[in-house]
């Protein structure tokens, strides 16, 4: 793979500037946005982002750090999903604490934000105490969001509880956004400076890149990323003014700045040092880029992934028309097209195709596979399976020189699991999705030597890129996210069937 960023150089830079910046105080809260592991997104744009730089970097830095995990109470009650692992906001959190822990890094505790008895949140509260894990809740916060004088004061921050922390760097983190990361924060600094601690504040956020142009691709990446949120990249103003010099931030930290900073001097009875929210920021990623030729192709490819999502998304009712009208925007402003994509032309006409040969109302569904050589395949639905497992089969085959006529499952196998999905589980899609088949296969392989060679393949799919004529169901996503595939949907359903398309 060609490498567009320097992983080992931007962990050294990064790690330096953390410390330099701690050391104007006895202690600094670190807000982290993002993703702290599996950034596959900036993995993606930044060829040679390691998608665990994050925790890399602070398990370098594991003797300074300890790290507060903040849960939104509301995203536990309505059984918020984390997309790229499929599991809800609190799972994310325990499994967040094991990666952790995994990297010899010191889980302070977990904070429950804008608490109010709320009854599934009562349940995860007592699966963590009961597992060892300090808890604290935090109510909403009175005067939140403009009265900085109630805020500031017993009646606001002062109701929190305080969270006791000895290290010199504490991380807060969350499993997404809106999870109370910067209000906890400010609470802390709030207690420690009543009890006249000399602590700091700072933000890490990987994107948008303040140090390169505005309009890059790269930062139009991000832009995509957060559609949903209607971030918008802005030239940050307030750091213009002061330093005479062009940064780039997002709107949400250029409009809040100001109440923030004032935040700040209230809590500490002093000038802020921050004259800009690029000023809070510790970010260093944009001196890591080393091809940005390479970065910005790679970047124009994720906005691309990032429209067809959003179109299935819209289809599927998670979005709105706004949502969609601003992806089509973005593709526009760099002048893309969804063909742009390579793999989206083979998959439509393999479909097409197909069309010819099915039923009037029957969806003919195809997949197309683009592996790390630049080889493309395909893979169509049939009777005895998806797409999207004829695809993986058909790459695997490709990667293993085995010749395209030899079966690699053997009809001993497939029949049963077929007869047990119609008259034990009563299904009514009898073809054997993705996960399905790697289960026979891998049956197959303790027999059958090629069907093992086959197998040994599979890890050799990662970093691949995949097309969909169909929207993929919710297993087959997460088995080609798990092979490391990136795959991109047509906004179509395989099937009118509406229970089944959930």
């Amino acid at each position: 793979m060609k490498i567009g960023f320097d992983h080992e150089k931007y962990i050294e830079e990064q790690s330096e500037y953390i410390l330099e910046r701690v050391n104007h105080y006895d202690k600094l809260y670190l807000e982290f946005g993002g993703k702290l592991l599996y950034d596959l997104h900036a993995k993606r744009v930044l060829p040679g982002f390691d998608e665990n730089a994050k925790v890399k970097l602070l398990h370098k830095l594991k003797e300074k750090v300890e790290v507060i995990i903040c849960v939104y109470a509301g995203d536990i009650e309505r059984n918020k999903i984390r997309e790229d692992f499929g599991i809800t906001y609190d799972m994310d959190t325990l499994r967040l604490i094991d990666d952790l822990r995994e990297y010899k890094l010191d889980i302070n505790s977990v904070v429950i934000t804008r608490y109010d008895e709320q009854p599934a949140t009562n349940v995860f509260i007592n699966k963590l105490e009961r597992s060892g894990i300090k808890v604290y809740k935090h109510r909403s916060t009175k005067g939140y969001p403009t009265d900085v004088d109630t805020i500031v004061s017993d009646e606001g921050y002062g109701k929190n509880p305080y969270i006791e922390t000895t290290k010199p760097i504490v991380v807060v983190t969350a499993p997404g956004p809106g999870s109370g990361k910067q209000g906890t924060c400010f609470s802390q600094l709030y207690h420690e400076h009543k009890q006249g601690n000399m602590v700091g504040y700072s933000k890490f956020e990987t994107f948008p890149v303040w140090n390169i142009p505005l309009k890059h691709p790269l930062n139009i990446a991000y832009e995509a990323a957060t559609v949903d949120l209607k971030d918008v990249n802005m030239i940050d103003s307030f750091h213009f003014d002061a330093y005479n010099e062009i940064a780039v931030n997002y709107n949400r930290d250029i409009e809040t700045f100001p109440l923030l900073k004032k935040t700040i001097e209230k809590i500490t009875g002093e000038e802020s040092i921050y004259k800009s929210p690029t000023d809070m920021g510790v970010n260093r990623v944009g001196f890591g880029i080393v091809d940005d030729e390479l970065v910005k192709e790679a970047s124009r490819q994720e906005i691309i992934r990032r429209y067809f999502k959003t179109e299935c998304e819209y289809k599927k009712g998670y979005v709105d028309k706004d949502t969609l009208e601003r992806i089509k925007l973005i593709m526009e402003e760099l002048n893309l097209k969804q063909e742009d994509r390579r793999v989206v032309i083979p998959a439509r006409s393999r479909a097409a195709k197909l069309k010819e040969i099915c039923s009037k109302d029957e969806v003919c569904s195809a997949v197309a596979i683009e592996l790390n050589d630049n080889t493309i395949l395909t893979g169509k639905s049939s009777d005895i399976m998806d797409s999207t497992a004829a695809v993986i089969l058909n790459a695997i085959k490709c990667l293993a020189n085995i010749s395209d006529e030899i079966h690699l499952i053997s009809p001993v196998i497939l029949e049963p699991i077929r007869k047990l999905k119609s008259e034990t589980l009563d299904s009514k899609n009898l073809a054997l999705n993705c996960e399905e088949i790697l289960i026979a296969l891998s049956i197959c392989a303790a027999t059958n030597p090629t069907a093992q060679v086959a197998m040994e393949r599979l890890s050799e799919l990662k970093g691949s890129q995949a097309h969909s004529t169909t929207i993929l169901s919710i297993s087959d996503e997460q088995v080609f996210r798990k092979l490391g595939i990136d795959i991109t949907s047509d906004p179509q359903f395989s099937t009118e069937n509406l229970f089944y398309n959930n």
